[in-house]
């Protein structure tokens, strides 16, 4: 399968499915399944659109690529389910939250893309035990459009880019139409004190959003 189930972002097949990349990427990443252990599940590799309706979009927060060890990724950037250790970069954005607005979060992101928060990667899929393993797939193509998409189309959205994949995409943004753009270093270990933290991104995207006239986030649900 692959197919984003939520109607409100039907546009995506819509406008790609006749495109020869596009057929190249899902080839790749349907095959990948079928031979080889790839996460996130194959159900969940449009979680992030399909908890998230486009209507209600208020933020765009991007990543790198999948958590490559088992059982870790659900389909969100950075989230993962129930029960599930929290890994190290996670960890960090609990930390950074905990600074900026003194609240802890479920780990369980998808309270957070209900409330309009896509949380996508610039790669959504990996193969087991090898991060950035699906690099060269054709999905930078993909969180391109979709980047793009948004931002032409939409006004007011706050895109936050983690990591040098996802601030390599702001050039696609465009600034014209009162976006906010928050770019730091990735929350992983090996680079969130050179500027993750102190970012203070949740606080600066609610005082956006309540200047838009918009309801802010509830991050700590």
């Amino acid at each position: 399968m692959f197919m984003i189930n939520n109607c409100s972002w039907r546009f995506i097949e819509e406008e790609l499915k006749n495109l020869e990349w596009y057929q190249n990427l899902r080839s790749k990443v349907l095959k990948a399944y079928e031979e080889s252990i790839v996460y996130p599940k194959q159900e969940d590799l449009f979680r992030a659109f399909n908890l998230c309706d486009y209507d209600k979009l208020k933020v765009v927060i991007l990543g790198q690529d999948p958590y490559f060890n088992e059982g870790v990724a659900n389909g969100l950037a950075f989230s993962v389910n129930p029960g599930v250790k929290t890994p190290p970069s996670l960890k960090n954005i609990i930390k950074e939250l905990h600074s900026d607005i003194k609240g802890n979060i479920d780990p369980d992101l998808n309270n957070w893309a209900k409330q309009g928060v896509l949380l996508i990667n610039s790669i959504l899929t990996v193969e087991a035990k090898k991060p950035k393993s699906h690099s060269e797939f054709g999905w930078d193509m993909f969180t391109n459009y979709v980047i793009n998409y948004i931002s032409n189309n939409k006004k007011g959205i706050a895109f936050v880019l983690w990591g040098n994949d996802a601030i390599r995409k702001e050039e696609l943004i465009n600034k014209s139409n009162n976006h906010l753009v928050i770019k730091s270093p990735h929350p992983s270990p090996l680079s969130s004190y050179r500027g993750f933290f102190g970012s203070k991104p949740f606080s600066r995207i609610n005082y956006f959003l309540e200047n838009n006239g918009d309801e802010p986030i509830n991050w700590y649900l």
